[in-house]
């Protein structure tokens, strides 16, 4: 299965945080074709503070296809996405989550997300994976 993974998640990854999405990549590395956004690999790079820990993530999403989230396409059916859910009276908080959603709905590839600004995009056809917390 193809899976694009947020930057939310990406960085829960990095910093060693164990939630039950980081636990669901880490056993879809081996699974899923994961796929890295441009936009997601630019939020994920930018909270590096020492180059060697930036160096050393840029490599490792590096191994994953690379993707284009944002073109004309998406730019303009995200513009629709956002305004029919301000329409339905729920208005999006962050443009790049709306981007990043649209382009899954887009081409019908779920996200791994921990990040709730993307629950009103599953109106809208947003398919996302649901990571089941771990028992003790």
């Amino acid at each position: 299965m193809k899976l694009l993974v947020d930057s939310s998640v990406w960085i829960d990854y990095f910093n060693g945080r164990v939630t039950a999405e980081t636990d669901y990549l880490h056993e879809a590395l081996g699974r899923d074709e994961i796929l890295v956004g441009d936009i997601i690999l630019g939020e994920v790079l930018q909270g590096f503070r020492r180059d060697g820990d930036f160096q050393q993530a840029l490599d490792a999403l590096l191994l994953f296809p690379q993707v284009a989230l944002l073109g004309p396409e998406v730019a303009i059916e995200s513009a629709h996405n956002y305004r029919r859910l301000r329409k339905s009276g729920v208005t999006g908080r962050k443009t790049i989550d709306s981007f990043i959603a649209t382009w899954c709905i887009l081409n019908d590839v779920p996200l791994l997300h921990c990040d709730r600004d993307f629950a009103p995009f599953e109106r809208l056809g947003l398919k996302v994976v649901r990571a089941m917390p771990r028992l003790p």
